[in-house]
């Protein structure tokens, strides 16, 4: 049976390079599908006529985009949408297996992720409110009008939103989704092991009456990667630390790395600690461990060691299972060097001292295993001593967090920049302390899931605010 091949878009236009590569399945590395590598060249020569892609957006409304957008988000959760430029078809639970056969995702996971994806598409009023502050679309189209009774005046910083996506999470995508009905066309090369996803979204808007224009889908390598980051006003990058500590300093860059979320619990509420493990377990775990929301570290005045093995009997036992149980909660490495290489990590640094596997007792076998095909790691627990541990305040992508004792008056100095905390406390200056606090990018009051995101309150980055400046601006009367 031939396999389908996924062409490059240019501008929209499929685009069949003589250079491919294959996606493969996690398990036995059979070929899923082919597609198009192109060179940086080519990404070059199309940025040159971007304006074009800008230009087809603006011929609507915001109201117009915002409706195709909920269109799309229906077709994409429900529909057969066209895969490659030959006819191809691809249905909703095609491409669930298809997308879970080479990122190693359960399916439930996959159908979690299309879901998350389906609400932002159909949310986007919400989210748009959320992200302006309330400005009326007939102002995002006029680009001036009045807020709050004040004249306000917006410009777009770019004429591309340039994206570097990862392969770990499907869900990731959501977040380049306003830039459509913000009139912003964008430029994306996808993950290696993930087509699949940005793919069948651009074929969703296309089918949804948004013009093919303003898609760019370019597999490419690293320069072409960097020509895209280079090269588009705004850029959004996906990567691990060392990879993402290149654009730190870039304002045209919106870095999405590691996000070393934690749970926080007070001196009030640590006495409750077992009525937590629940949320802390979900934190952990959920998404297969491979979310920059999910919590690796778990940080408490006392009680880490008890805490560590309350969450350790909870998840050291969780097993690999097949990939249509929807009782599965582990995922497989399209990558098998990657899980190698993480659980080679964890030994090294555990052998240094100072911290102690507390999944293990639990674990009965390795943490990396080979079951249902591919290539595993089971949960991993660690309490640590101190802080200054290697493995205090470290991410992977598995189910995997630290219990470190932290008095709670050093707590917000001790844990670094964080994308997300969730703090269990009813103390009154200790919650003004956490909102005063520079290095946490969301707040969670009381025992929320770190993986809780309220879609018109981005957790990472406002897509506004990147996309758009405001200008002072004044008219004869």
């Amino acid at each position: 049976m031939k396999k389908p091949h996924i062409p490059c878009l240019r501008l929209g236009e499929d685009y069949h390079s003589l250079n491919e590569s294959e996606v493969k399945d996690y398990r036995d590395g059979s070929v899923k599908a082919t597609m198009s590598q192109v060179n940086a060249g080519i990404i070059r020569r199309d940025l040159l006529n971007i304006g074009k892609a800008r230009e087809a957006l603006q011929k609507f409304s915001t109201r117009e985009l915002v409706d195709i957008s909920a269109k799309a988000g229906e077709l994409f959760l429900k529909d057969d949408l066209p895969l490659g430029g030959d006819g191809t078809m691809q249905s909703a639970q095609s491409y669930l297996e298809t997308l879970s056969s080479t990122s190693g995702l359960p399916h439930v996971m996959v159908q979690r992720n299309m879901d998350k994806i389906h609400y932002a598409l159909t949310h986007l009023e919400l989210i748009l409110n959320g992200l302006t502050r309330g400005i009326d679309f007939g102002t995002l189209d006029e680009g001036h009008g009045e807020q709050s009774g004040s004249p306000v005046c917006f410009y777009p910083t770019t004429d591309a939103l340039g994206l570097v996506m990862p392969s770990n999470s499907p869900a990731v995508n959501s977040l380049w989704l306003p830039s459509i009905a913000l009139k912003i066309p964008i430029v994306m090369k996808p993950g290696r092991d993930e087509p699949w996803t940005p793919y069948r979204l651009i074929q969703a808007f296309i089918a949804a009456g948004c013009p093919r224009e303003a898609f760019g889908f370019y597999p490419t390598d690293h320069e072409g990667a960097g020509d895209i980051l280079r090269l588009c006003g705004r850029a959004l990058i996906f990567g691990d630390k060392s990879t993402t500590d290149q654009y730190a300093g870039d304002p045209g860059v919106q870095v999405h790395g590691p996000g070393f979320s934690k749970i926080l619990i007070g001196d009030d509420m640590i006495e409750r600690w077992p009525e937590f493990i629940d949320v802390m377990t979900s934190s952990i775990s959920d998404n297969g461990g491979r979310s920059c929301v999910n919590a690796s570290a778990v940080i408490v005045p006392k009680y880490a060691r008890e805490i560590a093995d309350a969450l350790g009997k909870s998840l050291g036992p969780l097993k690999p299972m097949p990939i249509d149980d929807p009782k599965a909660v582990l995922s497989g490495f399209a990558n098998p060097k990657m899980g190698e290489w993480i659980d080679s990590a964890l030994e090294a640094d555990l052998a240094t001292g100072g911290a102690s596997d507390a999944t293990a007792p639990y674990r009965d076998g390795d943490r990396l295993v080979r079951a249902e095909g591919g290539t595993y790691l089971r949960p991993t627990i660690v309490h640590c001593e101190s802080m200054d541990h290697p493995l205090s305040n470290r991410e992977f992508l598995c189910p995997y967090a630290s219990v470190v004792e932290v008095p709670q008056s050093q707590m917000l100095g001790a844990i670094g920049p964080t994308l997300v905390v969730t703090a269990v406390t009813e103390n009154e200056s200790f919650k003004k302390e956490l909102l005063r606090a520079s290095n946490v990018e969301r707040l969670n009051l009381g025992p929320i899931s770190t993986m809780k995101i309220s879609w018109d309150q981005p957790h990472e980055g406002n897509m506004f605010e990147f996309l758009y400046k405001r200008r002072s601006i004044g008219m004869a009367a």
